[in-house]
């Protein structure tokens, strides 16, 4: 990355500054890994890198493009020691001004919060104004999927606690709006507040407004949002499987398991990680043991008996039912079916599982996040997995 840096060095509150530490292998691994998905020309991290042997591997999506970019900074507010070509602070300008001009869904405006207030960077004032426009247009918020809500909800409280008090007057009504339209009896979260998809929720939809009630209730003394939160992560650890596979779709009136596939790794060693810290905090009996056992299968403990990692710092996307690479439509079905015979989905038999070979950045951000600031899990962070490759002899990597 060409880009010349003037050096970040804000720590997180009560941890050691990045002079004071190196980083785990973990995080140089997933550092390797944003260096090949960098975008030289856009500034940016990739949309895909695909792990199939074309040329040139990386795929521009520019709308994803940019919210991924944030997210990957949002990891890099975490990590120690970062690579001397990197300006956080004009990428960070650069793709947040996008923003605007581009056809992104409300919660990459979240993303563009969370990652400023965690950076101690200003937000672009017609980004701000955007945002702003948002939040105060209450009866466009029935439009929001959880991402939107949860983004949107974790940026203002993120905001707030780094001192932008004019954030505040979102949070309270935002969190309202949650509990009221999104959270169910089973302890799991809608993916709408209305609507044919509300019953149908993704993992990620559990993770974002877990997180969201955390970071608000906190910030504001609020054990309901504590509460709700702590509820979800005790689902989700209920219905992990057996390998600590993560589902991926389920039934969040009744709190089953729809669909178990796609396993995502990101999942495993990002997303889930990112929530069970909160988890953590809050003394959530088997939080760091569904961690643990959850990251394990990157490393190959999971039904292909395969690492999901490769030697240049990427990670394989996902495991996946074959033939549903280029359709949702048999995975959409399927999940109808069982919602509507009250059915609990399973694992399959490995033989129909296959592997989607493709990397996203906004992946990696994730494992900077979640593992950029620890260093009670040495059998993870510094497994021998993500031990840098030996250099060739008279080898030189060139800028990018």
């Amino acid at each position: 990355m060409n880009i010349k840096s003037d050096e970040f060095t804000q720590p997180e509150r009560g941890t050691e500054t990045r002079e004071a530490r190196n980083n785990s292998r973990l995080v140089d691994y997933a550092l390797r890994g944003l260096d090949a998905c960098w975008l030289p020309e856009q500034g940016c991290w990739s949309h895909i890198h695909h792990l199939d042997g074309r040329s040139p591997p990386n795929e521009s999506v520019p709308h994803s493009d940019v919210f991924y970019t944030l997210n990957v900074l949002l990891g890099m507010s975490r990590v120690a020691n970062l690579p001397d070509s990197l300006d956080l602070s004009a990428i960070y300008e650069r793709n947040a001004r996008r923003l605007p001009h581009l056809p992104v869904r409300k919660y990459a405006y979240g993303m563009a919060l969370w990652a400023a207030a965690e950076l101690g960077f200003d937000i672009p004032e017609e980004v701000a104004r955007e945002v702003h426009g948002i939040l105060t247009d209450e009866a466009a918020w029935r439009a929001f999927h959880a991402q939107d809500l949860g983004m949107l909800l974790t940026g203002v409280a993120a905001q707030v606690r780094a001192g932008h008090a004019e954030w505040g007057s979102f949070a309270a009504s935002l969190f309202r709006y949650l509990k009221e339209d999104f959270r169910s009896d089973s302890g799991l979260f809608h993916d709408t507040p209305g609507g044919l998809r509300r019953r149908f929720a993704s993992f990620a939809t559990q993770v974002y407004l877990s997180i969201a009630c955390f970071q608000h209730g906190e910030l504001a003394g609020d054990p309901e949002a504590i509460a709700l939160g702590v509820a979800c992560v005790k689902k989700l650890i209920a219905l992990q499987g057996p390998q600590g596979e993560w589902p991926w779709f389920f039934d969040a009136a009744t709190g089953r398991v729809l669909d178990f596939y796609e396993v995502y790794s990101v999942h495993q060693y990002g997303m889930a990680p990112a929530l069970l810290e909160w988890a953590e905090r809050h003394d959530v009996a088997g939080a760091t043991e569904a961690l643990v056992r959850g990251f394990r299968w990157v490393l190959g403990d999971n039904q292909l008996g395969c690492s999901m990692l490769t030697p240049d710092g990427l990670t394989i996307r996902s495991q996946i039912r074959e033939g549903e690479r280029e359709t949702k439509a048999p995975r959409m079905l399927r999940a109808v079916a069982n919602m509507a015979l009250g059915r609990s989905s399973r694992l399959i038999d490995s033989s129909g599982v296959a592997l989607r070979l493709e990397c996203r950045s906004y992946e990696l951000g994730w494992i900077l996040w979640s593992f950029g600031r620890r260093a009670d899990l040495p059998q993870l962070t510094d497994h021998a997995a993500f031990k840098a490759p030996q250099a060739r002899a008279g080898h030189h990597d060139p800028q990018r």
